[in-house]
């Protein structure tokens, strides 16, 4: 007893084995194929048929309580080493049938042989063939039929469902998370579908072989029954021919069992449920169905010689439950009735607009004609290019821009669109939706036929052309576009102009929080003297002249080191601005060279003087009207002298003056540039193309 004791104790101890399914599954498949060369013992053969009817069983079980088709993703691989571990117990319960002839002493054959058919070979003949018959023409052929359908449309299906994705994670409906589960949930489905198309054909060749060796057994036991054991024609067709069709019965059944597991997972939709629960809930959907097929079993009762009670209880039963069923959905319809009074009831009261007053921080209205953009299955691709346009603007200004909305609108016209910024228009433009813009860059010198307007982006003038021309303005100088680029552009063009406005404070957090897990001390340092509002405003300002956020780290830091000095979000944006100097100037270097715009000293002198510190617009300009057209006349004057010139126009004044110089231009120039010297390293050159001198020192 305590050797027995110590025996369990020490396989409790080593459980790890029985979760090393790995390996079992290794040594079991190698066992399996050495069972087709090595013979085994009849107790041993009796124990591995029990677990071949146990995996048709199981198998069976498995797939009618799956909810989905693809949860059952080794089902492919099962289906195939099944199939061989059947075959291997065919050839290795044949090789004993034939060693051993009537002394065969297998029990599970013995009984299938015996008892199940009676043991009359020509009813068990009979049974086997149409078994075999059931499975091959039947579930078998039907299954692999489904399978093919199945993989093919699966498969055909997947770009469609991949766009469905994109465009409820564009439109804020699913996050990326879910967006990711979705993807993953479709990969699946496809390798399994695809799977189940190639393993269907092992159950078909399973039972094609199934008749081939029932053949084989039977002639194979005559020869060795009547030519080596001498044995009497009666006693070697009974002795085989049962033995044999036991055989076959016994590797038949499983095989069923497998075969109809094949035709039901192949089958099934996908589900919350599994199969019995469906049944039953679209089964009781239908009462109506019920009484009246209870109705047509009551109706055979009169029919002389049906059995009258077997169809009396069947026709009672179903018009029982059917009559239930059917008072039961009067009940609900009643209650839904209630529920839809009481719903209309509470849309009267005041606190249920409140949903009505909230404003998308992003929104896409289109015209009627141009949702054929926004519809995948129509070709549509501009809710892919939202979201790469919400990418592109993380990587590139570290602005996280909140799901854009895409809606129809039937009080645009039926071919414009209208970009809005929380509930207020910024940018509209109309399209032809069967049409491409060709637009001319400035230098194209063979105009081509077409429409003209003015593109809504950059103000340049463009042509409508048909799609055949495309090569032919391209060829000319045109740049050529399709519509879905032309919102695309201006959405970002828009984006980068509005970005400060985009940077909300829930923006702002989510920024620190990213970067917390790896920066505590730095987000935790700037937080206990900074709050959200302060840090939300140095930042809009570096957006607002199209300074990345993205280095979110260098940001903080400089603020928590300055942060003593002031709290000013102006002066802590120039603080930010010199220590982001190197990032700042790149776009505008020429081989090490900045080519800027000078300002008079004395222009410098009159605007430092006239800086005033309001307390809520911070440092902001207070000359008297004439000085202030005077100063900025000298700036737009350099301006376009430097634009004459071909130069993208850069100010480089002193850091005293650098802030209130921009808020001076923004109103006049499109996005203008001002540096301050601090923000010029020693490695550039600095040359001046145009200097802004007041009229009376010019």
């Amino acid at each position: 007893m305590a050797a027995g004791s110590g025996t369990f104790t020490f396989l409790l101890d080593n459980r790890v084995w029985m979760q090393k399914t790995d390996i079992l599954i290794g040594i079991g498949v190698v066992s399996i194929v050495a069972m087709l060369v090595i013979p085994i013992p009849t107790f041993l053969l009796d124990f591995l048929l029990a677990i071949s009817l146990m995996i048709g069983i199981l198998t069976l079980m498995i797939v009618m309580f799956v909810p989905r088709s693809f949860d059952f993703s080794v089902f492919p691989t099962l289906l195939l080493i099944s199939t061989v571990f059947r075959l291997a117990l065919n050839v290795s319960s044949t090789r004993l049938i034939l060693l051993k002839g009537a002394a065969f002493d297998g029990k599970i054959i013995r009984t299938f042989g015996e008892f199940v058919v009676g043991g009359n070979y020509v009813v068990g003949f009979i049974i086997f063939i149409i078994l075999i018959a059931v499975q091959f023409i039947v579930i078998t052929k039907g299954a692999t039929r489904t399978a093919e359908v199945a993989a093919r449309f699966t498969l055909d299906a997947m770009p469609g469902k991949q766009m469905s994705i994109d465009s409820d994670l564009s439109n804020g409906l699913i996050t990326e998370d879910e967006a990711r589960k979705r993807r993953e949930e479709i990969r699946k489905e496809a390798d399994f579908y695809g799977a189940m198309d190639g393993a269907s054909k092992f159950v078909q060749g399973d039972v094609k072989v199934g008749i081939v060796i029932i053949i084989i057994n039977i002639i194979g036991g005559f020869i060795v029954g009547m030519i080596l054991r001498n044995e009497s024609f009666d006693l070697a067709l009974k002795t085989y021919t049962l033995l044999t069709i036991g055989d076959g019965l016994v590797a038949q059944v499983p095989s069923l069992l497998v075969t109809t597991a094949t035709g039901i997972i192949v089958t099934r939709a996908v589900s919350d449920g599994n199969l019995g629960s469906d049944l039953g809930n679209q089964i009781a959907s239908q009462p109506r169905a019920l009484l009246i097929t209870a109705g047509a079993l009551g109706i055979a009762i009169f029919i002389p010689g049906f059995p009258k009670i077997p169809l009396l209880i069947i026709a009672g039963g179903l018009g029982a439950l059917g009559y239930m069923l059917l008072q039961k959905q009067e009940d609900s319809k009643i209650e839904g009735q209630r529920m839809e009074k009481e719903a209309a009831m509470k849309e009267h009261r005041p606190e249920e607009v409140m949903p009505l007053m909230k404003v998308d921080p992003m929104e896409i209205e289109i015209g009627y004609n141009l949702i054929p953009l926004v519809d995948p299955e129509q070709g549509g691709t501009l809710l892919e290019r939202v979201t790469n346009i919400r990418r592109r603007s993380a990587l590139h200004m570290g602005l996280i821009v909140p799901p854009i909305r895409i809606r129809d609108n039937m009080e645009l016209e039926p071919e414009s669109y209208s970009i809005l910024i929380k509930g207020v228009e910024v940018g509209r433009g109309l399209l032809q939706v069967d049409k491409l813009m060709a637009m001319n860059p400035g230098d194209v010198e063979e105009k081509i036929e077409g429409e003209e307007f003015i593109e809504p982006v950059y103000g340049l003038s463009a042509v409508w052309i048909k799609p055949d021309q495309r090569d032919d303005a391209q060829s000319r100088g045109y740049t050529v576009v399709d519509c879905p680029t032309i919102v695309a552009t201006h959405l970002t063009s828009l984006i980068e102009r509005h970005a400060d406005e985009i940077l909300g404070r829930q923006e702002v957090q989510k920024l620190l929080d990213n970067i917390k897990d790896d920066y505590p001390a730095v987000v935790d340092e700037v937080r206990e003297k900074l709050n959200v509002g302060d840090i939300q405003k140095v930042l809009q300002n570096l957006l607002r002249e199209r300074v990345s956020i993205r280095n979110m780290v260098t940001i903080l830091e400089t603020m928590a080191n300055f942060v003593e000095f002031t709290k000013d979000p102006g002066l802590l944006t120039e603080y930010v601005r010199t220590v982001l100097a190197r990032q700042i100037t790149k776009d505008y270097l020429d081989n090490d060279t900045i080519s800027v715009i000078t300002v008079d000293p004395e222009i410098e002198s009159i605007m430092r003087s006239s800086i005033h510190e309001d307390p809520v617009e911070g440092r902001v300009l207070g000359m008297d009207p004439e000085t202030h057209e005077k100063v900025l006349g000298s700036l737009l004057d350099a301006y376009k002298r430097a634009k004459n010139m071909g130069f993208a126009p850069v100010y480089l004044v002193s850091p005293q003056i650098r802030s209130v110089t921009f808020a001076l231009l923004e109103r006049e120039i499109p996005s203008p540039v001002v540096f301050s010297y601090n923000e010029i390293s020693n490695t550039i050159k600095v040359k001046v193309i145009a200097s802004a001198l007041l009229s009376t020192a010019a």
